[in-house]
């Protein structure tokens, strides 16, 4: 039988270690703050300001950490972040006070930093040309099954108690991300393979057919990449989509304000990453045929018909009350738009800029997202604690979020910019 190509490896044990980090924090952390408020009492917009802290966080560290990634490898940079993750849930487990919950995510943030997203994204990207959106695709599938496994975290802490769970979250970490981290590689090349597992005859086939395939892999220093516009507004226009993202914490908590009950929250909360598996399943299947750019502009808008859908579940306005109706049209739009919006914002940038300083990029890219993604908490909570409602900031989210249009659809085309980045290679550095 012939051999599976080894980057369809790194792709299933990144994937399992971001489902567990999905499940238990990305999606699943939510099931685990109406517990903290009602232990401690503290007000959303402190509990949001500690999620902004983490999203800052996490985007001050995201360029070191991508160019640690380029210059050693994934290997141990991702051993090192899962034991300091695991530790986070642990000492999180532990806390009495407020400083404590923001010690423990700092904590956290640099454990998964270096342990989980980052990592899985350059390394898989480094195996994938032709296929880079089909891997990241997949991979990122992992992370949507992360979220339909809600209600069994939501049954676990009723059950056993939030500290309990936590606990032991942290212990699973380090009993999943630590053999994971074991089959990360750096590069095909290095260990006698080719991108996507084809030949070299093969490789060379494809681009006399002018299909973009070696061509972006180009070797410009990091520094001119960072002088084009593209980057610029590809950035802008996902931190757009990460400003909303980084609310769903808050989508449990919403949904049972607005009179659902903590069973149906769970539910509708667990089903939204089913649209967001079908969103990333389908990108890993057509992503590679089709414009990765418009499918973008189109995830960004059925993403913000999503979130504002949320905002009008139970909501008396101008003497019109839609109950529930809106319910399934924010399950099924914040999750399919969230979901196909990753892997097309990831695989648009490799293919623009090519494998080089690919980890560095995503890095800088992330750190950029991490500015809105730490707006986007902080202001919902704040909102709520005014307003005491979750109504009012879902909704501005909503109109926020159609900014990204206009950035996305003008992208400019692949092609261009990597005969541009032909034209730079040539230049003196």
């Amino acid at each position: 039988m012939k051999r599976p190509f080894y980057g369809w490896i790194i792709v299933g044990a990144g994937g399992i270690v971001q489902w567990y980090t999905s499940a238990v924090f990305w999606r699943g952390f939510q099931a685990f703050i109406p517990h903290i408020l009602g232990t401690f009492g503290w007000s959303s917009a402190a509990t949001g300001a500690a999620i902004s802290i983490q999203r800052t966080e996490g985007g001050l560290i995201s360029p070191f950490v991508g160019y640690m990634i380029d210059k050693f490898g994934p290997r141990k940079i991702m051993a090192f972040g899962i034991i300091t993750t695991g530790f986070g849930f642990i000492v999180m487990s532990q806390m009495q006070n407020l400083w404590h919950f923001y010690a423990s995510i700092i904590l956290l943030t640099l454990g998964m930093s270096f342990g989980t997203f980052i990592v899985f994204v350059v390394t898989v990207a480094n195996w994938f040309i032709k296929k880079r959106a089909r891997a990241l695709g997949v991979l990122m599938s992992f992370s949507a099954i992360g979220g339909i496994t809600l209600p069994i975290l939501v049954g676990s802490i009723e059950t056993f108690g939030w500290r309990e769970v936590m606990f032991y979250v942290g212990i699973g970490f380090w009993i999943i991300g630590l053999p994971a981290s074991f089959f990360m590689r750096k590069t095909p090349e290095e260990f006698g393979l080719s991108p996507d597992g084809i030949s070299e005859i093969e490789t060379n086939k494809l681009n006399a057919k002018k299909k973009i395939y070696t061509q972006n892999e180009i070797p410009v220093k990091l520094r001119k990449v960072l002088n084009m516009r593209t980057f610029w507004q590809l950035s802008i226009a996902t931190s757009f989509g990460q400003l909303v993202s980084s609310t769903n914490l808050f989508h449990f908590d919403a949904l049972t304000e607005f009179g659902i009950s903590i069973k149906m929250a769970a539910f509708a909360a667990g089903a939204v990453a089913g649209g967001d598996l079908i969103g990333r399943a389908g990108i890993a299947a057509f992503g590679d045929r089709m414009d990765k750019r418009k499918l973008l502009t189109l995830s960004f808008f059925v993403q913000s018909i999503g979130v504002g859908a949320l905002a009008l579940v139970n909501w008396p306005i101008f003497g019109l009350n839609l109950g529930i109706i809106p319910l399934p049209v924010f399950v099924i739009c914040f999750g399919l738009g969230f979901g196909a919006s990753i892997p097309l914002r990831l695989s648009l940038l490799a293919d623009y800029f090519g494998r080089r300083s690919y980890g560095s990029l995503v890095g800088i890219t992330s750190s950029v997202n991490a500015i809105f993604g730490a707006i986007g908490p902080a202001l919902v909570g704040l909102i709520h604690d005014i307003s005491d409602s979750y109504h009012i900031g879902f909704s501005i989210l909503a109109i926020l979020l159609l900014f990204s249009i206009p950035l996305s659809i003008t992208l400019e085309n692949p092609n261009r910019v990597a005969a541009r980045l032909r034209t730079i290679r040539n230049e003196r550095d």
